[in-house]
C-alpha cells in the first residue's frame, strides 16, 4: 500500500474515532485497518495511537502526524481537483461541532441551506456544550459562543449574543422580584457547568458594559450542563437563569419567564467560526467558515 493511501487510513481512523468506524467508512475490515496503521507505526517507528479496551486517541506523535497529514492529503486533494477541472465542486466529508441550543435554535436553516448549495458535502454535525478536541473528535470546524479554549486554533467572530437574566412569574411571585444583583444571593439560581465565571454572575452598573464589573457569587439547588435545560427549568418555577438571549428570549416573549435585572447588563459573548490553525484550509471549511459569517451578517449577527 502506498504511502498516500496508508495516511488516509491513519487520518480516517482519528476522524472516526476508532477502527471499526473507520473500517465502515472505508469498506475495509477493522482488520485490515489495524493492520495498515499497525504498519505505519512500524515503518515510522513511532508510536501512533494509545489503544484501551474502551478508547483509541492519538499520541502526541500521532497527534502531529495526524496534523501533517490532513493538511497534505487536503493539498492534494486540491491539487488534482484544479487539474481535472472539479476545484469549484465541492465534494467530501465535513464534520463540525456546534453548542445543543445554539444550533437547535438557530442554525438549522443555515446548515439546511449549506446542504443544499454543496448537495456533494456530506456533512457530519455533532452537537455538544462542551469543547471539543478536534484531533480526537476527528473536528474539521467548530462553533462556539463565548471562550474558545484552545491557542492552536483560529477564531473568526460571526456574531455575538447577549447574557440575559430571567425566571418565571411564578417564581418571582414566591421569592420576589431582586432589584440589585447582591440580591441574587438569597435567590435559587442555576448553574452551568461548562460557564467560564463557575459560580459568579459579572454585572455591569449604568448601563455601559465597559464600566466596573459588580460579581455575584450565586448558588442554587440544580446544576446543568444544558442550556436549553435550564431555560424550561426556569419557566417551570425553579429559580432564576442567566443564559444566551436565543435560549431565553423565546421563553420570555411567550410570558413563561420574566426578565429581571434589566438595567444591569451583562457580558456580550462572540459567537465564533473555530479552525485548527494550519497553514492551508481544505476548501470544505473555508466554504463552510465563509458561508457562515455571510449567513449571520444577513440575519443581524446578534441572537
Amino acid at each position: 500500500m502506498g504511502r498516500f493511501e496508508a495516511m488516509r487510513i491513519f487520518c480516517t481512523v482519528i476522524e472516526a474515532g476508532g477502527f471499526a468506524a473507520a473500517a465502515d467508512r472505508l469498506g475495509l475490515s477493522t482488520t485490515a485497518v489495524s493492520r495498515h496503521v499497525a504498519q505505519l507505526e512500524s515503518r515510522l517507528g513511532v508510536r501512533l495511537l494509545n489503544r484501551t479496551t474502551r478508547r483509541m486517541s492519538p499520541t502526541a506523535d500521532g497527534f502531529a502526524y495526524f496534523e501533517r497529514c490532513t493538511q497534505l492529503l487536503a493539498d492534494l486533494d486540491e491539487t488534482e481537483a484544479s487539474v481535472s477541472g472539479q476545484a469549484r465542486r465541492l465534494h467530501g466529508r465535513l464534520r463540525l461541532t456546534a453548542p445543543i441550543a445554539l444550533a437547535v435554535l438557530r442554525l438549522g436553516p443555515a446548515f439546511a441551506t449549506f446542504a443544499r448549495e454543496h448537495p456533494e458535502i456530506e456533512l457530519d454535525i455533532v452537537l455538544s456544550d462542551g469543547i471539543a478536541d478536534f484531533a480526537e473528535e476527528g473536528l474539521d470546524l467548530a462553533l462556539r459562543v463565548g471562550k474558545v479554549g484552545s491557542t492552536n486554533v483560529v477564531a473568526r467572530q460571526i456574531g455575538e449574543t447577549e447574557l440575559l437574566v430571567a425566571a418565571s412569574p411564578d417564581y418571582l411571585a414566591r421569592a420576589g422580584v431582586p432589584q440589585r444583583p447582591e440580591e441574587l444571593s438569597d435567590h435559587a439560581c442555576f448553574t452551568y457547568a461548562y460557564s467560564s465565571t463557575g459560580n459568579q454572575w459579572q454585572f455591569f452598573s449604568d448601563g455601559e458594559t465597559d464600566g466596573e464589573p459588580v460579581n455575584v457569587r450565586i448558588r442554587g439547588p440544580i446544576n446543568a450542563n444544558n442550556g436549553l435545560l435550564i431555560g424550561e427549568m426556569a419557566a417551570s418555577g425553579a429559580g432564576i437563569a442567566m443564559a444566551p438571549c436565543f435560549i431565553l428570549a423565546p421563553l420570555i416573549k411567550s410570558g413563561r419567564l420574566q426578565r429581571v435585572l434589566q438595567e444591569w447588563p451583562l457580558r456580550r459573548l462572540p459567537i465564533q467560526v473555530v479552525y485548527p490553525a494550519r497553514r492551508h484550509l481544505s476548501a470544505r471549511v473555508q466554504a463552510m467558515a465563509g458561508f457562515l459569517a455571510r449567513w449571520y451578517a444577513e440575519h443581524g449577527g446578534v441572537d
